[in-house]
């Protein structure tokens, strides 16, 4: 595993809705914690008042945030065209997925099967 994890967008709904599994995975971790900004637009989304918006901005600001250049793209592409139906990958999940890949990051996420072409990937617990 290396010494970055990026946090897919499910870990960190979770976390917000105080799934504690993601709480206490989150909270204990002693990696470096990213997000890639296509998580960062997933949660932006749902998000609903003046509030809850503040507390989105605090949590997004404890993570390092990676962005996405031509290359991030085009193999997010490449691989959406490949996996896409076979895995059920969207195009934000091939984007998260090819920014894990340029950081040399461990993805966490909860769905192992929308990432096949990554090899370091974390499932940190199960949902009931």
């Amino acid at each position: 595993m290396s010494e970055q994890l990026v946090i897919d967008t499910d870990v960190l709904i979770d976390y917000l809705r105080d799934h504690e599994a993601a709480t206490a995975y989150l909270e204990t971790c002693t990696h470096t914690l990213a997000l890639s900004v296509f998580s960062a637009a997933e949660l932006y989304l749902g998000v609903r008042d003046d509030e809850e918006r503040s507390r989105l901005d605090d949590f997004i600001s404890a993570f390092e945030t990676l962005p996405v250049d031509a290359p991030i793209a085009i193999q997010a592409g490449l691989w959406r065209r490949s996996y896409g139906r076979s895995h059920g990958m969207g195009l934000a999940d091939a984007l998260i997925a090819a920014s894990a890949s340029a950081a040399q990051a461990t993805l966490v996420t909860l769905n192992r099967k929308h990432f096949p072409m990554l090899a370091d990937v974390l499932v940190p617990y199960s949902k009931p």
